[in-house]
């Protein structure tokens, strides 16, 4: 089957950074999916693993951890799906990924993909949607909306700073937050699109993390918030971070700081920290594995009824080495808006 793949890790401008190549077709067992990929989309964790981590021996690594596609055959344990099921879902970073004709995957970390967007469109969304949902209910525990509760702009208060609000985790979360929890969403963005953005997914203000949060947070009459989603660049606000945080409230976090973060600086307020790793259930086989599962479902349901939309961003074209490079480059620039995906082989 097509693939692509990499032996050495390398700057994305050269040559064999990511290249086409030819590997077998895997074989599903236990709980295993084997699906024909149709759409995948781009994520950071693609460009810093292919930048950091070499292939073992001469077997190439593939990356991807995004999909969509049709389930062709299954393990002898499965359960939840069968032949022509079409799935979406974020995959498992111990295994190989999705840049591929096709791809094994634990059942229990699949959904059902949205019937209501194309397969492009629903490729954008699933590590994001994962990762923006552990983040927003099981690491900050912010409570869903439910029939009784309703969002009404005096009933809450919460107010979540999500920092990073234009980029492909970012706006899920947006949306996540403002349609699902009676949280104010405050999300920061820069430049004149990316704010427009951010406002269109549903945030209730926009500032710019340029200048200290907690001026910005001040210019649009709000004195602290009481959770705050850092999603990059968390060592360069952590001071503003901690400065716009009310007494006892929470600070999730999903990059990696480049500088030490002075976990001291959180006490005085008794500020609780909360890492976000959406792969955490995946690696580690957790007893709640199968919550991923369920969310990517939620999400599903929530796309077919109109509430969240994808955040596609900008389509490259076929699955291919030179397009993937291409999304590679993107990405580490740290400006692109939504996601970035491909299509068919």
């Amino acid at each position: 089957m097509k693939a692509i793949g990499y032996l050495d890790s390398l700057n994305i401008d050269q040559q064999n950074s990511l290249i086409d190549i030819d590997i077998p077709v895997p074989t599903p067992a236990a709980r295993d999916l084997l699906v024909k990929i149709e759409a995948i989309s781009v994520n950071p964790v693609d460009t810093k693993i292919r930048a950091n981590v070499a292939a073992s021996g001469d077997e190439h690594k593939v990356l991807g951890w995004d999909a969509v596609g049709e389930v062709i055959e299954t393990g002898e344990q499965t359960q939840f799906y069968k032949k022509g099921d079409k799935v979406w879902y974020a995959g498992d970073l111990t295994r190989p990924g999705t840049n591929a004709e096709y791809h094994l995957v634990d059942e229990r970390i699949v959904g059902h993909k949205p019937a209501s967007v194309s397969d492009a469109e629903a490729a954008a969304l699933p590590l994001t949607a994962i990762t923006a949902w552990e983040l927003l209910f099981d690491r900050l525990a912010l409570q869903p909306l439910t029939e009784e509760k309703t969002k009404t702009p005096a009933s809450t208060e919460n107010r979540i700073l999500i920092i990073g609000a234009a980029g492909g985790v970012g706006s899920i979360l947006v949306q996540l937050a403002a349609q699902l929890t009676d949280a104010l969403v405050i999300g920061t963005a820069s430049r004149p699109e990316s704010q427009q953005w951010v406002k269109e997914l549903g945030a209730d203000h926009v500032i710019d993390h340029r200048k200290p949060l907690s001026q910005e947070l001040k210019r649009i009459g709000i004195e602290n918030v009481t959770h705050v989603a850092s999603l990059n660049a968390t060592d360069q606000h952590y001071d503003e971070i901690v400065e716009s945080l009310a007494p006892q409230g929470k600070l999730a976090l999903i990059d990696d700081p480049s500088l030490p973060l002075d976990i001291l600086k959180l006490k005085m307020k008794s500020i609780s920290l909360h890492w976000e790793f959406m792969y955490t259930r995946s690696m580690f086989n957790t007893h709640d594995i199968e919550k991923q599962r369920d969310l990517l479902n939620n999400v599903a349901d929530l796309i077919d009824a109109g509430r969240l939309k994808t955040t596609l961003g900008e389509h490259y074209g076929r699955i291919n080495a030179e397009n993937l490079k291409r999304a590679h480059s993107n990405l580490e620039t740290g400006k692109a808006i939504g996601k970035i995906v491909l299509e068919v082989f």
